[in-house]
């Protein structure tokens, strides 16, 4: 199958998340300690399961890189992709080196903000909305329905505070 060039950067994008998903869904599980001080992850979250009264983040730790971060790290591991590219894809490059899940109980008050979120369940009322404050309930609710957006094909930035997450932030991707 031949590919048009303009076809090459979203199927190489398309076949990265996919490897990068397939990855993290089969693994090694952990349950986060307490750790004192608030802690800074970015993540793919696996899954959101109630487990008494409380809810559990599943999470697979990533790197995020932006800009020449992101430029030298992809010509590094990627060398091919990045001479016929010039740099990282739409400027990120995304590093999953571990298969570790670990979870992580969400605090009571956890905050959520989104960047694209399913309110109607219409996808051409899809847009983007900066840090839209979501509840966290909407969230669960939504997280486990893909019919519209898969939530679970975003990176978060999560702040872990002892042990909980306080605050989940969906890293938009071009």
């Amino acid at each position: 199958m031949l590919l048009k060039k303009t076809a090459v950067v979203p199927f190489i994008v398309l076949l990265f998340f996919s490897l990068i998903h397939t990855s993290s869904t089969a693994g090694t599980r952990a349950v986060a300690e307490s750790s004192g001080p608030a802690q800074q992850l970015t993540v793919y979250i696996h899954s959101l399961e109630q487990d008494g009264n409380q809810v559990i983040l599943t999470a697979d730790e990533i790197n995020w890189y932006e800009g020449a971060d992101a430029d030298r790290l992809f010509a590094e591991r990627e060398p091919e992709a990045a001479a016929e590219l010039g740099g990282a894809p739409d400027g990120y490059y995304i590093v999953n080196d571990s298969d570790t899940l670990t979870g992580y109980p969400l605090a009571d008050n956890v905050s959520i903000k989104m960047q694209i979120f399913d309110h109607t369940g219409n996808p051409e009322d899809l847009d983007i909305h900066w840090n839209e404050a979501v509840d966290r309930d909407t969230f669960l609710k939504k997280f486990g329905n893909a019919d519209v957006v898969d939530l679970s094909q975003f990176p978060y930035h999560i702040t872990v505070e002892d042990g909980k997450v306080t605050s989940i932030v969906q890293q938009y991707i071009p």
